[in-house]
């Protein structure tokens, strides 16, 4: 019987990770300038994966507990300085790197009328290749009242770019104050990351707001530890060619687009039949990908889409013992996985952490920039992915899911793309949530409408798993925000924007003048 219901992954990952891999040796935490991720308490076994909810029964948040684990064969940093002089984590065996550079005073403005306090920066400076630049600092909790801007030289060229605006957001998108992630020791504060392309020189400016105080204008102070991240995503996967538009198969026979680069896998393997782990899997991906075990084969790129008939036959199936319970859920949209997109595990904390259900999806902007091709789309998530466990401290990926402006649908925290992850997406509303990630900056542009309606195909397919009614309400309870206080009971849409949930422009006002539309197409496709 082909299942959806959640808790069922559990027996068919903890099959999967009984075969013979051999794990990688844990090594120390990597230090980030002044912070450093805290030792783990309790190390699992070499080899052995996530633990496994037991079968028959709902994934918990302590099942598995989040035990702030290394990642697994995670090399210490390099050391090695760069063309700057200082230091960055090139390793062996670790996709990407990312150059920390500390910004320095600039030189104060000979306008009198300026701010007394001087801004910090980098003049123009040549630098080892990256893709995608922000801005972090030690205090997770402070923020940055000011601008941030960068000027980029393409790489091998001699042409710099004009200057480009980053979003000095912090808390809006980060995991719920209080929770292991944020207490970890680790996080750091951040502005969103910032899609530049591939470069090889940098300058930067921050200044300071100017805040008025007894009819003087003084600034406010930034916080400290500013450095520059620039991260390289390194190259793309090794894969196969694939048919173009095989990534979203929806009624009628139509497809999106699908990045060339992409694989075609075939489906999994018949009930009771072994499951054979690729060579090419470390012990960290393998467990990824089990969790996933359900729908497409270990080491699969690609969770192939399903027609609505065959997921409806599957939810059918799943609810039998509901007495009365008829099924609503969307078709299964193709899903690019986190191997197909590249995702390095070994960067990642190695256990997953999940809550009890999903009551509502979050729609964000990744505020990156919209100067992306689609091509690119798998570069951009390991830019973010790096930036977001690296630079930021997190335990992985923020999103639970990301859409490309091709309408291209991707995994994104590990856990498994039919269980209730616990992301780090909607600061106090994280719990019993998703989040998904629209790749670009929708303030003043319109979302392309391939991407609104890969929202629409995702969210009737997950929340479908749920029982949620993507036009309905539902009442969270805030874990703390800047919008509301910690305990609050809330009621959203059970597809709501970032800004619902938090004070910010996210997900930008041109997308979330789109969630109506995205609520409606993702009703009917659940037969409502």
């Amino acid at each position: 019987m082909r299942s959806l219901m959640v808790t069922s992954i559990g027996v068919t990952c903890a099959a999967a990770l009984t075969l013979p891999l051999a794990a990688p040796a844990l090594s120390a935490p990597v230090p980030h300038a002044s912070s450093a991720r805290p030792p783990s308490a309790a190390p699992q076994s070499p080899g052995a994966g996530p633990p496994a909810a037991p079968a028959g029964s709902a994934p918990t948040e302590s099942t598995p507990t989040d035990s702030r684990t290394a990642p697994a064969g995670e090399p210490d940093d390099s050391g090695e300085p760069d063309d700057s002089g200082e230091p960055d984590d090139r390793s062996a065996g670790v996709a990407g790197s990312t150059q920390s550079l500390p910004l320095e005073r600039l030189a104060a403005s000979s306008d009198r009328s300026a701010a007394p306090a001087p801004g910090r920066g980098l003049d123009r400076r040549t630098t080892r290749p990256f893709s995608l630049v922000g801005v972090v600092w030690d205090d997770a909790e402070a923020e940055l009242h000011g601008t941030v801007q960068v000027r980029t030289r393409a790489a091998g060229g001699e042409r710099w770019s004009d200057w480009q605006d980053v979003e000095t957001h912090n808390d809006e998108h980060a995991a719920d104050l209080g929770s292991d992630e944020r207490a970890s020791g680790a996080v750091r504060g951040s502005t969103a990351p910032l899609w530049v392309g591939a470069s090889d020189g940098v300058e930067v400016r921050v200044h300071p707001e100017a805040a008025d105080e007894e009819g003087r204008s003084i600034a406010v102070r930034l916080p400290e530890g500013l450095r520059l991240e620039l991260v390289d995503p390194g190259p793309d996967p090794a894969t196969e060619s694939a048919p173009a538009g095989q990534a979203g198969a929806v009624p009628g026979g139509r497809t999106s687009a699908t990045p060339a680069s992409l694989p075609v896998r075939p489906g999994p393997p018949p009930a009771g039949t072994a499951a054979v782990v690729p060579e090419t899997l470390t012990a960290a991906s393998a467990a990824a990908s089990a969790v996933n075990a359900e729908f497409a084969p270990l080491g699969a790129s690609l969770i192939p889409a399903m027609t609505q008939a065959e997921t409806a036959e599957a939810a059918a199936e799943a609810a039998e013992e509901a007495v009365g319970a008829k099924p609503y859920i969307g078709p299964r949209p193709g899903i690019i996985t986190r191997k197909g997109w590249g995702a390095d595990e070994k960067l990642r904390e190695r256990n997953f952490a999940y809550t009890k259900t999903v009551k509502a999806a979050f729609v964000h902007h990744s505020a990156t920039g919209n100067n992306y091709t689609c091509k690119q789309a798998p570069s951009v998530l390991r830019s973010i992915y790096r930036y977001h466990v690296k630079s930021s401290g997190w335990r992985d990926f923020g999103y639970n899911f990301a859409v490309d402006k091709c309408g291209n649908i991707y995994e994104g925290r590990a856990g498994g793309v039919s269980r209730a992850v616990l992301g780090a997406h909607t600061l106090g509303f994280n719990t019993n949530t998703m989040g998904i990630a629209v790749l670009g900056s929708y303030s003043s542009t319109n979302p392309p409408a391939a991407a609104v309606t890969a929202v629409a195909k995702l969210t009737a397919w997950k929340l479908g798993l749920f029982g949620r009614n993507p036009k309905g309400k539902v009442t969270l309870v805030s874990g703390g925000s800047n919008k509301y206080a910690k305990g609050k009971k809330v009621k959203m849409n059970v597809i709501s924007g970032h800004r619902d949930g938090f004070a910010t422009e996210c997900p930008g006002a041109r997308l979330y003048k789109k969630l109506g539309t995205a609520r409606t197409s993702s009703a009917h496709l659940q037969g409502r």
